[in-house]
């Protein structure tokens, strides 16, 4: 029996219709059915995914195996299972939702063998304005290292693996972990491999946001969430020697697992739970937070993190409070320096050092930061956006503000200052959104960016306090763009541009005419 070159394996729980697409793109695939195979785990679904994967298996026996077992709560065990069958010289991981475009296979196996590539990533765009941060995609690269590139926040395993290395350090997945159990298999993957590749020059993976997506609750989120936040940080910690190199990678946990604890949505947690997460917060920080890694977090992380470490669940709620209700801190300047005042600064009480709060390297970056007043799309041309800083004296300190939607630049129409502060009003238009859009859409911060103190700085503005959703739909040759405003899970004014699709249609119709609706 002729070995493949590679195994695609896939975790299955509940994605129906988007599974089809998935499984017909692996089918589909250039590299043939006699380089493929697939595998297929149904994690006890119960929406038609299992019948949906025996049918394919049927279509290509050959290629397609299902295996079928009692839901285990989380992708690890299913890819575990599969991983202990898999044949292939290289492996490949799918999420059972998203697809691949048709040459991706052929093309990462390619690489794999003409670079001598224990792992290869291929740029992976979002679906559905599902957001993919893209810096390692930048160009293609024969050899990145894990510690001196973007690498470590693109830790997902949708990536091609040696099978050799997979099983040489018997890699799995830690079935502990609800959510996030792929990064530390991806993580030790890197670590040991003896070359990594990035391949840009073509779209590989499609990460699709599922239009029917729901969150489970706040309470069980944050505290699932702490768990695996905990165990990724203590996996690195035990991998990789303190200094320079762990710092780099936990540099992302705590930007993004940890910090994403202490969003504004923190404030609507019961406060036992809130305590529960602050100590564990504080906990992690304690051990693992080095200098190193404070002085390059995002301000408002920074200050959180601080505020849970060396606080209590009232100074913490009140460093958030300021972020999500309160408007931005005033910037207080001694000296040469510059702090950013929030809540605590300067507290004996707290005993945080300076270094918590200042933001001098990054001055024209905070004085940038402006709050979302009104915004409303005129017509399908423009959006007009309206935003205040507190600054009076931002026009000297900033000769030139503007307002963009990610690379479309707006229009700045007027920037008045009063006794209080200056507001900033442009105009964007639609046409420059639409222009270069991936095929499955794509969500753009609105940022605002200033020419101050010999740089240029830019902030994401902080979307209104009762955010309500505004849709327009815009033409581009034959297709219609639906074009929404909204706030993210920071709290921060974003525009998601999708294309209209049937699928999309057909789902809006469902939420807004339920079944046994009246």
């Amino acid at each position: 029996m002729t070995t493949p070159d590679v195994t695609v394996i896939t975790a299955v729980y509940n994605t129906m219709p988007y599974l089809t697409r998935c499984l017909t793109s692996l089918v589909e695939q250039t590299i043939g059915p006699d380089r493929l195979e697939v595998i297929a785990v149904d994690d006890g679904s119960t929406d038609g995914s299992g019948r949906e994967l025996d049918r394919f298996a049927r279509l290509h026996p050959g290629t397609v195996k299902v295996l079928h077992q009692p839901n285990s709560g989380g992708p690890a065990a299913p890819s575990n299972r599969a991983l202990d069958q898999a044949t292939g010289r290289y492996v490949f991981f799918i999420g059972s939702d998203d697809h691949l475009g048709p040459e991706a296979l052929e093309r990462l196996v390619t690489a794999a063998d003409r670079y001598g590539s224990d792992v290869v990533l291929g740029r992976t765009v979002g679906v559905n304005s599902r957001y993919i941060h893209q810096a390692i995609f930048a160009e293609n690269a024969v050899d990145v290292d894990l510690f001196d590139s973007a690498l470590p926040w693109s830790l997902s395993n949708t990536k091609l693996f040696r099978r050799e290395l997979i099983e040489r350090y018997a890699l799995r997945y830690p079935e502990d972990m609800p959510v996030g159990s792929d990064q530390p298999f991806t993580i030790e993957a890197c670590v040991r491999a003896s070359r990594i590749s990035v391949l840009a020059d073509y779209d590989y993976y499609y990460a699709v946001r599922r239009l029917n997506a729901r969150n489970i609750t706040y309470k069980s989120r944050h505290l699932e969430r702490l768990r695996c936040a905990e165990s990724i940080i203590e996996f690195v910690a035990g991998l990789i020697e303190p200094g320079k190199r762990r710092d780099v990678v936990l540099l992302r946990h705590f930007t993004w697992e940890v910090a994403k604890l202490l969003e504004n949505d923190f404030l609507r947690l019961d406060r036992n739970v809130q305590e529960r997460i602050r100590v564990g917060v504080r906990n992690l920080a304690e051990r693992y937070l080095t200098d190193d890694i404070r002085d390059r977090l995002p301000i408002e992380s920074r200050v959180r993190l601080g505020a849970a470490w060396h606080g209590g669940l009232d100074d913490l709620l009140a460093v958030i409070r300021q972020d999500a209700e309160e408007g931005i801190p005033p910037a207080l300047v001694d000296g040469d320096r510059w702090y950013a005042g929030y809540p605590g600064f300067r507290d004996d009480r707290l005993g945080m050092s300076d270094r918590w709060f200042e933001i001098t390297d990054t001055v024209a970056d905070w004085i940038a930061r402006l709050d979302t007043i009104s915004v409303a799309f005129e017509g399908n041309r423009a959006l007009a956006v309206t935003a205040r800083s507190p600054r009076p004296d931002l026009p000297r300190l900033a000769p030139v503000i503007r307002l963009c939607a990610g690379d479309t630049p707006g229009v700045t129409i007027a920037v008045d200052s009063d006794g209080t502060g200056t507001t900033v009003r442009a105009r964007i238009p639609l046409a420059g959104l639409l222009a270069g859009i991936a095929p499955g859409g794509e969500l753009r911060l609105i940022r605002a960016e200033v020419e101050a103190f010999g740089t240029t700085g830019g902030a994401a503005l902080r979307g209104p306090a009762r955010p309500v959703p505004q849709r327009t739909l815009v033409r581009r040759g034959p297709r219609l763009h639906v074009i929404t405003t909204t706030a993210n899970h920071k709290g921060q004014l974003v525009i998601a541009v999708a294309p209209v699709t049937p699928r999309r249609l057909m789902a809006r119709l469902r939420r807004r005419f339920p079944l046994g609706g009246k």
